[in-house]
């Protein structure tokens, strides 16, 4: 993995935009342009980056870390989100990402990270849960998608 630029952008937006009809992954419900996302992406730092998996040239993967929350006692804690291009769902290489992106993390003075998952979303759980992170609680139906509520699992994992 290695930091994103901004020419990975089209990229992330693009394999971001291939989770939204399975409304299993992002509450967005309809795809978002690459200009919605760049202040996002310009938000990100050294202590809370993007980076990108590619192969072959291909960016196929990234992972964000996102700040807790702004109050000081937060700042060793990041939410983290991978998302893989559907070419490269399957293989293995999430869990893969996931340990070399915690590892990162510890490299970066974080000591706690949090994912935020749909309810629904079994392949996420069971990938965090491979990686070690347990359930911390859920929120239950807060996200409406197509007429139906869905719930928000919450699972975190202390890296020190």
């Amino acid at each position: 993995m290695r930091q994103a630029t901004p020419a990975d952008l089209p990229a992330i937006v693009a394999i971001y935009n291939s989770t939204i009809a399975s409304r299993m992954v992002t509450a967005d419900l309809e795809p978002v342009p690459v200009e919605q996302k760049r202040a996002w992406f310009e938000s990100h730092t050294a202590g809370r980056p993007i980076l990108v998996h590619e192969e072959a040239g291909a960016v196929l993967a990234w992972v964000s870390f996102e700040p807790f929350k702004t109050r000081a006692a937060y700042d060793a804690t990041a939410e983290i989100s991978i998302y893989l291009a559907p070419e490269a769902r399957g293989r293995g290489l999430g869990c893969r990402l996931l340990e070399e992106a915690m590892q990162i993390a510890r490299e970066r003075g974080l000591n706690c990270l949090l994912a935020f998952i749909f309810s629904h979303n079994e392949p996420s759980l069971a990938l965090f849960k491979r990686c070690g992170f347990t359930s911390w609680g859920e929120l239950p139906a807060i996200a409406v998608m197509d007429g139906q509520r869905y719930g928000l699992s919450i699972l975190g994992r202390h890296l020190t």
